[in-house]
């Protein structure tokens, strides 16, 4: 994650954007330490030249070349899967320590699903690399990766089906430490129940691109999540019918110690269609987003309820139909210290209500719309 977070340039305005990854090389390029492969319908499990696995299961070829890499390493060891197959939804591929998979084909992901497991799961580890994975069918997790460090997952391709949640990283067996130096390069997320991607319990994570169609719930969620900096959220669909959105920060996002310094760190939100654009909620806050481009979500293009030290179009914004709204709950402190600035607003609204601390409203161009100040 160092060099991640070395990737992290500021730019002649001040604002902070994410440097994209270095090129990556072709899927399965190289050599690796032990790769599974299909040949017609056979799966064979090699390392050097060690046949270790004949037959017609994926995850059991992936599963011995996997377990086939050096005991108690300290460096990293690859294994390469080549040809798509398929796998049970109550299966996981676990990966220790140290270990890169690197998937040249599809898992597909049938049968009845059982909690917790994952196409591809990693708990209580540290330096574990997903350069390429494609998933289609129902999981319960695409990827899980619970109490790591050092994690690092490049191109990711989700289709799923009527069930599933792309991507969970999170600290929860264990609250008190979180899972540390995350890197997502890009996502893609399609169809399931849940999110897209989802963070909880989580400090310094860099996210390139998160593309939700269709999602259940939101695009990208974070929870109790610190040091975060995201290129962009493109969705459309995320949560329809839900109060879900696109990007949403909950469970004091945002929040070091008792104060909210910016810490998360957006470059763009687009959103067409869902349940809403942008949701903050449950003190949660310490964010600057630069730009949103928001139409047509069936609940609120922003909602931004019991949240603290949030900048909403930073650079440049505009909102197209359901309105933007700053609000508060009675169990939490009101909503403070909130900016909406640099925004069109077309056929919508803008109101605070209850009354917040702190709020500014500048540099808003109505077009068919208003501003109810408390």
């Amino acid at each position: 994650m160092r060099h991640a977070l070395a990737a992290l340039l500021l730019a002649a305005t001040g604002a902070l954007v994410v440097a994209p990854p270095a090129h990556a090389a072709a899927c399965g390029s190289g050599s690796g330490n032990a790769e599974a492969v299909l040949s017609g319908s056979t799966w064979t499990a090699r390392n050097g030249g060690s046949t270790l696995y004949t037959g017609s299961s994926m995850i059991e070829a992936m599963r011995r070349a996997v377990g086939s890499l050096s005991s108690g390493r300290t460096s990293k060891q690859r294994v390469v899967v080549r040809g798509s197959g398929s796998m049970n939804a109550n299966q996981s591929l676990d990966l220790p320590s140290y270990t890169v998979l690197e998937v040249c084909g599809t898992i597909n992901v049938s049968g009845t699903i059982s909690a917790n497991n994952a196409v591809v799961r990693a708990q209580n580890v540290t330096d574990v690399e997903v350069p390429y994975l494609n998933v289609t069918g129902s999981p319960y997790f695409g990827v899980f990766i619970r109490n790591g460090t050092n994690i690092i997952l490049g191109q990711m391709d989700l289709r799923l089906g009527s069930a599933g949640l792309g991507i969970r990283i999170d600290n929860h067996s264990n609250r008190n430490v979180r899972t540390r130096n995350v890197r997502i390069d890009n996502v893609y997320a399609s169809g399931g129940n849940s999110h897209g991607v989802e963070t909880y319990g989580v400090d310094g994570i860099t996210i390139g691109t998160v593309t939700a169609r269709n999602t259940g719930q939101s695009g990208l969620l974070l929870n109790d999540t610190i040091n975060a900096t995201i290129s962009t959220v493109d969705a459309q669909g995320a949560g329809t019918g839900t109060g879900y959105a696109a990007f949403r920060m909950a469970n004091r996002n945002g929040r070091i110690g008792s104060s909210y310094p910016v810490n998360i760190r957006v470059g763009s939100v687009v959103a067409r269609g869902g349940g809403r654009g942008v949701f903050c909620v449950s003190e949660s806050g310490g964010v600057v987003i630069d730009r949103v481009d928001i139409s047509g979500t069936g609940s609120n293009s922003i909602l931004i309820e019991n949240c603290y030290g949030v900048t909403i179009a930073g650079q440049s914004g505009s909102v197209n139909g359901s309105d933007v709204r700053i609000a508060s709950r009675t169990e939490f402190p009101v909503s403070s210290n909130i900016t909406l600035q640099n925004l069109t607003l077309t056929n919508s609204v803008i109101t605070e209500s209850p009354c917040g601390t702190n709020i500014v409203i500048r540099n808003i161009n109505l077009v068919n719309s208003r501003i109810n100040r408390c």
